[in-house]
């Protein structure tokens, strides 16, 4: 078992109260009730109604979840960064984040999956979920307390798009998702009944037909950025679903190149940056200069 330990400060009711107070969920605290051992104070095990004193030591199972049970496969990983709390992968073009019809046997989940396998418990929390067609930066908790500790995520993309863009450009447009016989829809609208939605846009080059550009969102909906872009006449390169099919790229031109977060246990920021695809940096000096 991993545990986290915590320097009681002040009284508290019971464990549970601790817990509600400092962020836990729901579904973690109901999975620390279903065996002891998960729980100790002062070392010794203890149920989740023991009071808690200032000066006494908690500590906590990290993962006490059942593990995820998902096809693994054998892909190998980009690792851009690596410790007991996190990981972080450079996730190809094409590459489902997680299994679907399509993808059942051949994705990242799979993949990651496989490669932890000798972790107890191990649970996927993938924290930035990609389309399969967006390169770039994934961030992986390797258990639930990492994933709730983790603070100020924030990511950058670059991406091709069509037409000229040579200003700096705020697209502030709400996202709704149809939902037909209870099923979503794979394309999504802008809508005044949907999400609030905004992307900032900076153009890095530029010529009649194609401009190099980096976004930042504010919330992060399906689809934002091929949405939003194709809603202003400039669909990403690509897009099928929101522009049209380019000869010369095989898929959608977005890349989620930049990634910080701050490190709750290491204490301090980190900050992230991989190169662009080669095939993108190509398409690039080819036809945007």
């Amino acid at each position: 078992m991993a545990y986290r330990k915590y320097l009681i400060k002040e009284e508290y009711k019971n464990v549970y109260y601790f817990l509600k107070k400092n962020g836990f969920s729901e579904n973690y605290i109901s999975n620390l009730r279903k065996k002891m051992g998960y729980i100790k104070i002062n070392g010794s095990e203890v149920n989740i109604k023991v009071r808690l004193k200032p000066g006494d030591l908690l500590e906590l199972e990290a993962s006490p979840n059942k593990p995820t049970l998902i096809k693994n496969c054998s892909i190998p990983l980009n690792i851009v960064f690596e410790d007991e709390y996190y990981l972080l992968i450079n996730k190809p073009s094409g590459l489902s984040c997680m299994p679907n019809k399509s993808h059942y046997t051949n994705n990242l989940a799979g993949a990651i999956c496989y490669y932890l396998n000798n972790t107890e418990n191990f649970v996927l929390r993938i924290i930035n979920r990609l389309d399969k067609d967006t390169a770039g930066l994934v961030l992986v908790a390797k258990d639930s307390i990492a994933q709730k500790d983790i603070k100020d995520i924030e990511k950058s993309y670059i991406a091709i798009c069509e037409g000229k863009i040579d200003i700096n450009m705020k697209i502030d447009k709400k996202i709704e998702t149809i939902c037909i016989n209870g099923v979503n829809e794979r394309k999504r609208i802008v809508s005044n009944n949907g999400k609030d939605a905004i992307t900032y846009v900076s153009p890095l080059k530029f010529n009649d037909k194609y401009s190099l550009i980096e976004l930042k969102l504010v919330y992060g909906r399906t689809h934002q950025i091929r949405l939003h872009l194709s809603s202003i006449g400039h669909p990403l390169v690509g897009d099928e679903i929101y522009g049209h099919a380019n000869s010369q790229f095989s898929h959608t031109a977005l890349v989620c190149n930049k990634m910080s977060f701050y490190h709750p246990y290491l204490q301090k920021t980190l900050n992230f940056e991989v190169s662009m695809p080669d095939d993108f940096d190509e398409f690039i000096k080819k036809y945007v200069g």
